[in-house]
């Protein structure tokens, strides 16, 4: 299976990262639409495709006023953009209100299932996560691997999540803040570095990309993340245009 990270920056852009938006071009699957969904252009391979919100901060949703474009050049013959109700709501009062964005919604607002069956025999299930406001985590199964994309929460070893995310193959996971500032991450609904390691490990997962990068580790720099590796290896930052197997 193949992962293209178009964007793994969470807040606001900056000179190394867009904000969040991941591509399965295979399955036709897209996970947030951040300001890295314009790269989605030239890049789409299907006649349907399905976009999966976490949530709706701008951060996650803006991508979704550069369809007009993306369309354009990709025509489909079905897009559908699957979120929690409550969310799918802001996006058509708030973000497509003719006072802020003067064009409709470019695809048909989808209610979440309880499971979504992909046309690559893949099985897609989503679970509630803490962060104000709420959010989404997502788990695809396979016959012969597994994704799960958690972001806008925060991590522990017993995090209510966990066995949502238990033995799979690739864990997609944001990391706003490092351990220094792991208070701060509890109080903002944010992971830090060790914090995730100690879920992967707890979850035995296979491997761990670290998304949702906090923008000004372009300027500070990045944590260390030595000490996060002691207690899960398999562990790095994901970084855009960035594509995975698994």
């Amino acid at each position: 299976m193949r992962l293209q990270l178009l964007g793994t920056g969470g807040y606001h852009p900056s000179p190394a990262r867009h904000t969040l938006c991941l591509h399965l071009p295979e399955a036709g699957l897209i996970f947030d639409a951040g300001t890295a969904a314009y790269r989605l252009r030239g890049r789409l391979q299907q006649e349907t495709l399905d976009l999966f919100l976490s949530h709706s901060h701008l951060d996650h949703v803006v991508g979704l006023t550069y369809f007009l474009d993306i369309l354009y050049q990709h025509p489909l013959r079905t897009f559908r953009i699957h979120g929690r109700p409550e969310d799918l709501e802001v996006i058509r009062e708030h973000l497509f209100h003719p006072g802020l964005f003067g064009a409709p919604v470019a695809g048909e607002l989808c209610p979440l299932e309880e499971t979504f069956s992909l046309a690559d025999g893949g099985t897609l299930r989503h679970f509630p996560l803490q962060h104000p406001g709420g959010s989404v985590g997502y788990r695809i199964d396979w016959p012969e691997t597994s994704l799960a994309y958690v972001t806008d929460t925060t991590a522990s070893f017993n995090a209510d999540y966990l066995e949502h995310i238990r033995g799979v193959s690739l864990l997609v996971h944001e990391c706003y803040f490092s351990d220094a500032q792991a208070e701060h991450a509890v109080k903002t609904g944010h992971s830090s570095l060790s914090q995730v390691a100690h879920l992967a490990a707890t979850a035995e997962v296979g491997r761990v990309l670290l998304v949702h990068i906090n923008p000004l580790a372009d300027e500070f720099g990045y944590p260390d993340l030595a000490a996060a590796q002691a207690i899960f290896p398999k562990m790095e930052f994901a970084y855009d245009l960035q594509e995975v197997h698994f």
